[in-house]
């Protein structure tokens, strides 16, 4: 079919096509963590949560991210049924246009999981592991609970493992731009060679990880697990850990992050419950760093 543009417009509209190619690629997403049903009250009731969580799903409908990952610590008492019960109920007001992501924590599968606290856990709230995509940027599911307490369950560990870097290599090669990891427990709060501690990941297994995602371009993982925002970097990687919704442990309040997505960079913002903007313009900076 002959070209029927004139010359002279040509590179005008080429130049349009490539801006509305960038804008398209332009999107945020919303990052919880830690809505942990049970934990204010200590398992007597969930009343706090509740009002917390349904805030949190009121905004994500408001704003109308691309998707929400809610990183772990759904619950607080592992298979209590009245929590996941809420959990679900809450979360299903989620408008279906936006996608939820929900990832494993230590709350949900035990401090040390066992195949019979995973098959509860996927039989409740789905794989404890896995991917998803949206244009060119995929997100990459862990359960970390596996990764720091193997114990128990070794062979589904392995085959985690396995499966990561069989997603990673796939990944490679088919355009992926973005390779982002959601877990619970982050790999490090402040640098790579910190000690081992309740709130990371032991570095005999994790610098095998980190050399991974070396390998494979993930720049960015987010996590939850803290109640408060760590930001921990090395040279390829940027590990945050977000503030609860559910409960604090720190200073941060209860709230959510923002991440904003183009083609060049990913930021992301802390906001407090109270605090949430009115909207969100994914090709603004997000002050990395809060």
């Amino acid at each position: 079919m002959p070209n029927l543009l004139p010359r002279s417009i040509r590179p005008a509209v080429l130049l349009l096509l490539s801006v509305a190619l960038l804008s398209a690629q332009n999107f945020f997403f919303l990052q919880m963590s830690d809505p942990q049903f049970g934990m204010y009250a200590d398992n007597r009731n969930f009343a706090q949560e509740t009002a917390n969580f349904e805030f949190a799903i009121a905004t994500a409908n408001r704003l109308h991210p691309a998707f929400v990952v809610v990183c772990g610590d759904l619950v607080n008492r592992s298979g209590d049924a009245a929590q996941i019960a809420e959990y679900r109920r809450i979360a299903a007001k989620l408008d279906p246009a936006i996608r939820l992501y929900n990832v494993a924590g230590n709350h949900d599968v035990g401090n040390r999981p066992t195949p019979a606290s995973l098959a509860a856990y996927r039989r409740n709230f789905g794989p404890d592991y896995y991917t998803f995509r949206h244009g060119g940027f995929e997100g990459f599911v862990l359960d970390s609970s596996l990764i720091q307490q193997p114990q128990d369950a070794s062979e589904d560990a392995a085959r985690q493992r396995q499966w990561l870097k069989l997603e990673l290599k796939k990944a490679a090669g088919s355009g992926v731009h973005w390779r982002v990891v959601f877990q619970h427990i982050p790999w490090f709060l402040e640098s790579p060679g910190e000690p081992d501690q309740y709130f990371n990941i032991p570095r005999g297994v994790r610098a095998g990880y980190l050399e991974l995602f070396r390998q494979s371009a993930v720049e960015y993982v987010f996590a939850g697990h803290y109640h408060r925002n760590s930001y921990g970097n090395t040279p390829s990687l940027h590990v945050i850990a977000t503030g609860p919704v559910g409960k604090p442990l720190g200073p941060d309040p209860s709230g959510i992050r923002v991440v904003t997505v183009t083609a060049s960079r990913i930021e992301s913002r802390y906001y407090g419950l109270g605090n949430i903007p009115n909207q969100i313009d994914p090709a603004a900076p997000q002050n990395p760093g809060n």
